[in-house]
């Protein structure tokens, strides 16, 4: 990728990290930050803790960048160590397996003491499967189907290694945390991990372009050189 096309890139997941997280926390996080400032009038400290949010949200997206890139070196040493797509695509399978009975057994049984907490977590795994799952089946149909695996563990695993602080807090508000830090996540690896091959294929005409204008600029001047 092109150093400009990866400025495009950043910028745009930058964006959407801090956009759904600045937007779903005056949902998620009304009470806690918006709601006495709101009621006050107080509009100053109402869009402090907006900006505040939206720059949770920038770091997020960051950390999720920084995550995609390193999955994309450990994706490679997992083909070369199992040597196959098909082993290593069974090694990912058992790995979501793993991740997720983890996130059930020792993340969410501990916290659910109530009702609301058990509905909540439950609907929270399911939307990072349900994502997941659709996430993977557009990457395989918009690409190789022999992707499908892969986006499916990224989109799961590495964003259950994304979310593990939210998770491990044990005092505050907790399940508001846990509610809104999943969705930048999932967002940001949506797009990076769905977009990534237009931005790679746009760098490669960019390229080619570039070579075609040099080598109009080296026709224009060798006929000057040779007077």
């Amino acid at each position: 990728m092109t150093i400009r096309n990866w400025v495009k890139f950043f910028l745009k997941a930058l964006l959407i990290g801090g956009v759904v997280t600045g937007v779903l926390g005056l949902f998620v996080r009304w009470d806690d930050v918006f709601s006495q400032p709101f009621n006050a009038g107080e509009w100053g400290e109402f869009l402090a803790g907006f900006v505040w949010l939206v720059i949770i949200g920038l770091t997020m997206s960051i950390i999720s960048q920084l995550c995609f890139f390193a999955y994309l070196t450990v994706h490679q040493i997992g083909m070369n160590i199992f040597r196959t797509l098909r082993l290593w695509n069974w090694v990912q399978l058992l790995i979501i397996g793993v991740v997720i009975t983890d996130l059930i057994l020792f993340r969410f049984a501990p916290n659910a003491e109530t009702t609301e907490q058990v509905w909540l977590y439950g609907i929270l795994l399911a939307i990072l499967i349900v994502t997941g799952v659709v996430t993977a089946y557009f990457k395989a149909k918009w690409t190789n189907k022999d992707t499908f695996i892969s986006a499916l563990f990224f989109m799961i695993v590495i964003t259950t290694v994304e979310w593990l602080p939210a998770l491990m807090v044990e005092e505050g508000n907790i399940d508001s945390w846990v509610t809104l830090l999943l969705f930048p996540f999932l967002a940001v690896n949506a797009y990076q991990l769905l977009v990534l091959p237009k931005y790679n294929a746009q760098s490669d005409i960019d390229r080619q372009k570039l070579e075609e204008r040099r080598a109009a600029r080296k026709a224009q001047t060798q006929p000057a050189s040779k007077k």
